[in-house]
């Protein structure tokens, strides 16, 4: 049986429990991380010496890194919609995916953590402004992308790059800053909102 260890309110979980509904495929889940099991345990740390969620079990097969999860989920699906075999639609959901673990997950988090975490509790205000601005930048690229395919990030068929950035799009409009006005992402938003799966998994509770 696939296992999924970790806990739903971590954006990287959610991630694969999402491709996990996209592609119906069956898993069970075990709750690792805060307010759960510690995943500094031995026990968890001999699957994934990081400590970090989330991890898939398949017998002796485990993998960690939610990225690289949600392609092998997807690779179990012969050219599946959500990660074709054509080398460069791949590579471009591939660009995306990348994108988002390097440069927007960067932009995102000292606003995140200090607004949404209260860490650290009195956050400079300086680093607030510029990454705040930083932040903003990394979504309008996100929006420009989206003005110019008119649907998802990569065209006009919903892909992995729009599990891993949908999440991370939630992130940002869940999270109190000043954010410019960018039509292409709330029509973007609104069309992910009709995704059963993202309905459960881009709630108000998980930011």
């Amino acid at each position: 049986m696939r296992k999924i260890l970790g806990r739903s309110s971590s954006i990287n979980v959610r991630k694969v429990l999402w491709a996990c509904d996209e592609l119906q495929l069956p898993y069970q889940q075990e709750s690792w991380g805060a307010g759960h099991r510690d995943p500094q345990q031995p026990e968890f740390l001999a699957l994934n010496p990081n400590g970090m969620v989330p991890v898939l079990q398949e017998g002796d097969f485990i993998l960690w890194e939610s990225n690289a999860i949600c392609r092998y989920l997807a690779n179990s699906q012969p050219d599946s919609p959500l990660y074709p075999a054509d080398a460069r639609r791949r590579a471009d959901i591939d660009r995306w995916m990348d994108w988002q673990l390097g440069d927007l997950n960067s932009a995102w988090r000292y606003v995140f953590n200090a607004r949404m975490r209260n860490t650290p509790p009195n956050p400079n205000a300086a680093q607030l402004a510029e990454g705040e601005r930083q932040w903003n930048h990394a979504i309008g690229i996100l929006a420009q992308q989206l003005a110019h395919t008119g649907a998802y990030v990569t065209g006009a068929h919903f892909t992995l790059a729009d599990i891993v950035l949908g999440l991370s799009l939630h992130r940002w409009m869940m999270t109190p800053l000043q954010r410019p006005h960018w039509p292409a992402l709330e029509h973007y938003y609104d069309r992910l909102r009709e995704r059963p799966a993202f309905a459960r998994y881009a709630c108000q509770q998980w930011p």
